[in-house]
């Protein structure tokens, strides 16, 4: 079974998708549809079912009810052929220790019957692209957990996938591994679609364009990231001047209390944070009461929550 045209634009779509173990049901009724060329961030605590979602999408365990789709072609039928369709980073990768990054990408290219011209090319191509030109020809025993992270990534899209899921990569990093890591799926925007799954909301907030939250096996919603941070949005102004001006906002902060747009003021050091009910009155006074007492200003910007914050109002 195959997706309709219409949904030609839709890189990875399941339906229903359920598993249980035994008493445990693990993913409830997971209906997801990813579009082409995003970076799709799979939020959830540990346990939330991340993992189990990622290998029913990739064929890796079979379903209890559903079905899934990558480019098409229905996973959940053990269709070789859609396999072709993606890599898959799982979130423990083994190597070959032994082995260099050159000789082990050269083994995965002849699993997938990658032709020896060509070999050769793409092997160059993805040591670039996870920066590992210089440690090519080194063991990979001696790899830090960003490095072997690194190459994971690489050996997953060595036969030119257009989907690739990654399950965790920056978990166990240190904070050089993860930048390095997520630079990498960053470099990946827009060429292939990538299903990012993680409990690591920074990771989330830095690459992701569409964020899915899944709290114990249940998807609470999908959304786009900035209509997502937009929507939880708080209307709240902080606005921070020299410290050497810090002994007028004592007047600033009694003018603004008077304010009928205002709700509440409070002050810490040089730094003011305004609640306001009224955001169009607000937008439009609150720079005139600084520039009428010629106030240097160092920040002066509506605060949105975190994406910290949004997560445990939504799973707790």
């Amino acid at each position: 079974m195959s997706l309709s045209t219409e949904n030609n634009q839709i890189a990875i779509r399941c339906q229903g998708l359920t598993k249980r173990f035994g008493e445990l049901e693990a993913l409830r009724q997971l209906d997801l549809s990813i579009p082409v060329g995003s970076v799709f961030g799979f939020l959830g605590r540990n346990g939330a079912g991340k993992t189990t979602a990622i290998r029913l999408l990739t064929g890796l365990a079979n379903p209890t009810a559903g079905t899934a789709w990558v480019n098409g072609l229905e996973i959940t039928e053990s269709n070789s052929l859609s396999r072709q369709q993606f890599g898959y980073l799982p979130q423990d990768p083994a190597f070959y220790n032994w082995m260099s990054p050159v000789e082990y990408l050269d083994y995965i290219a002849r699993l997938f019957q990658i032709p020896a011209a060509e070999r050769r090319a793409r092997i160059d191509e993805m040591l670039q692209l996870a920066g590992l030109e210089k440690a090519a020809k080194r063991r990979i025993g001696g790899f830090s957990g960003g490095m072997v992270q690194r190459l994971g990534i690489a050996q997953a899209m060595i036969h030119r996938p257009t989907v690739l899921f990654l399950d965790e990569p920056t978990s166990a990093l240190d904070p050089a591994g993860r930048y390095d890591v997520l630079n990498m799926i960053s470099q990946l925007r827009g060429q292939i679609t990538v299903f990012l799954s993680t409990h690591i909301l920074d990771d989330v907030e830095r690459v992701c364009d569409t964020i899915g939250i899944i709290h114990e096996g249940r998807l609470l919603l999908v959304s786009d990231r900035d209509e997502l941070l937009g929507r939880y949005a708080t209307n709240v102004l902080a606005i921070q001047v020299d410290h050497s001006t810090e002994a007028s906002l004592s007047e600033l902060t009694a003018v603004l209390e008077q304010q009928p747009w205002v709700s509440n003021v409070s002050l810490s050091g040089a730094e003011l944070r305004i609640a306001v009910h009224d955001l169009d009155a607000a937008k439009l006074q609150a720079m005139a009461l600084l520039s009428a007492r010629q106030l240097p200003v160092n920040k002066y910007e509506w605060i949105r929550p975190s994406l910290e914050e949004i997560f445990l109002a939504i799973s707790s």
